[in-house]
């Protein structure tokens, strides 16, 4: 279905908050790469995107289009059809993204972090020159299996498990809540072989056995497609195996690189809703002035920026540790519940300053406010993260 029957237009009159000058801190090439991811969801996402939601539609066109502005794997090696750019512009795309909407950044960082990520960071030659080059273009689309129906925040207990049949392995089992799964091209999938180790493995839509499920009924992260991945028997070839690392500690690197990028997109969310409740203060007249004169409104406005604001340094201070590699799991953790927590709470306050207005789709808060409820969970929920954080600070891990 084509997405121009879902559209509402609507002009972006977006204006990015820098309180602190911190474009003085980019480089040249930073600020191209935002400004370019700017001018791209000024085009071909804001101006649709409430129609989108609205319909529980997602955009198919936009997986190449993503794929020509450079979107996909960002920092993945050029070699291998990516942008070979640093932690920074990675951050500052998702951010731009997710300005637009959470759904689109998913479909993103998926397809960036935990699709590409793995197979260039554990997958054989032949691997990255069979896939890479066309996720990067947009021409696949990929998805990541690890959470199951009843492992989610505890994924060392999946239950999804493959066995040497001397040719080939045979894949049982399931996975739920995968972002990209109905229209994804191949999913890299964790499993526990007989041993009960876990090792990735590439599966190909079109593997006998092997199904995407939609899930429907979502008010949330609804212009991007979720579903199962389903796995009865499917036989998938020995060389679609992940050589290059086994064990839990193989996807919990896919998930640091992905919540880096949550980390920046949420910054968006909250930057356009903070944008919107800023410019609808000064044009909303009650009591014969604009509402943005009153105490309680300047007060809102001022606390959203000062916690933008902060995250922003948080953020480009951790972009600096993952290109030098020294970035922890904790640092990232602390990084993306700090974003996430920020956005939703800035998204509450700009919906009370448009009032009424702010439940419609006229105004983005309710969409991004829906959005954000999956962010706080997906990938290491908000609790999830400060046990991650807890254990870093005692020396104790509250898991066990």
């Amino acid at each position: 279905m084509n997405g121009k029957m879902h559209e509402k237009s609507f002009k972006d009159y977006f204006e990015s908050p820098d309180f602190y000058q911190l474009d003085e801190l980019l480089t040249t090439e930073h600020l191209m790469v935002r400004s370019a991811i700017r001018d791209f969801v000024k085009m071909e996402i804001t101006p649709y995107v409430e129609g989108w939601a609205e319909k529980n539609h997602f955009p198919k066109e936009i997986v190449k289009k993503f794929g020509t502005i450079g979107a996909f794997g960002p920092t993945i090696p050029a070699q291998y059809g990516g942008g070979g750019m640093d932690y920074i512009s990675y951050g500052l795309i998702m951010q731009e993204i997710e300005r637009g909407d959470s759904g689109m950044r998913s479909t993103a960082s998926v397809q960036g972090s935990l699709v590409m990520y793995p197979i260039y960071s554990f997958g054989s030659e032949e691997q990255k020159n069979k896939y890479l080059p066309k996720l990067a273009s947009g021409e696949m689309l990929g998805c990541f299996g690890l959470t199951e129906p009843n492992h989610g925040s505890n994924p060392s207990g999946m239950e999804t498990k493959f066995e040497d049949k001397g040719d080939h392995y045979l894949l049982n089992g399931a996975k739920m809540w995968i972002s990209n799964a109905p229209e994804a091209d191949i999913a890299v999938v964790w499993a526990k072989n007989e041993a009960g180790r876990i090792h990735g493995l590439i599966v190909e839509r079109g593997m006998e056995g092997f199904t995407t499920p939609e899930t429907h009924g979502k008010w949330s992260l609804r212009a991007s497609c979720t579903g199962e991945l389903v796995f009865s028997d499917v036989k998938v070839p020995k060389e679609n195996i992940l050589p290059g690392k086994s064990g839990l500690g193989a996807p919990m690197k896919c998930l640091d690189s992905a919540r880096f990028g949550i980390a920046w997109g949420a910054i968006g969310a909250a930057m356009d809703c903070y944008d919107a409740a800023r410019r609808y203060s000064l044009e909303r007249i009650q009591f014969g002035k604009p509402i943005g004169s009153f105490q309680l409104i300047q007060k809102k406005l001022s606390e959203m920026l000062t916690e933008i604001t902060k995250a922003q340094f948080l953020n480009w201070r951790l972009g600096l540790l993952m290109e030098q590699g020294k970035a922890t799991t904790p640092q990232i953790s602390m990084a993306k519940r700090n974003s996430v927590e920020m956005a939703l709470k800035i998204a509450r306050e700009a919906r009370q300053i448009h009032g009424g207005m702010g439940i419609t789709g006229e105004y983005p808060m309710m969409r991004h406010m829906m959005n954000l409820e999956s962010v706080v969970t997906y990938e290491g929920t908000h609790d999830i993260h400060l046990l991650i954080l807890g254990a870093e600070i005692t020396g104790i891990n509250a898991f066990s």
